[in-house]
């Protein structure tokens, strides 16, 4: 992990179109500003984990789906 040390008002850029810039600090908050190019999606941790795993069970899924839809297809298949 890369650690970088900020105070209000600077910057930073991850390659040429992402500006993190940091607003303000109070406490242990702080806010950061982003300008990311309109066709990026930006995800608090917490969502985007959550995603992944809903992703992942969707998966899960269409897999068992898939293997049921094998099984009764040989059924079929036996059956001819």
């Amino acid at each position: 992990m890369l650690i970088l040390t900020r105070r209000p008002g600077e910057s930073l850029y991850l390659g040429d179109n992402i500006k993190l810039k940091i607003l303000s600090v109070q406490g242990k908050q702080i806010k950061i500003g982003l300008d990311v190019p309109e066709d990026m999606t930006v995800y608090r941790e917490e969502v985007y984990l959550k995603i992944k795993e809903q992703n992942k069970q969707a998966l899960e899924t269409s897999q068992q789906d898939l293997l049921a839809a094998a099984a009764l297809w040989q059924k079929k298949e036996i059956k001819k």
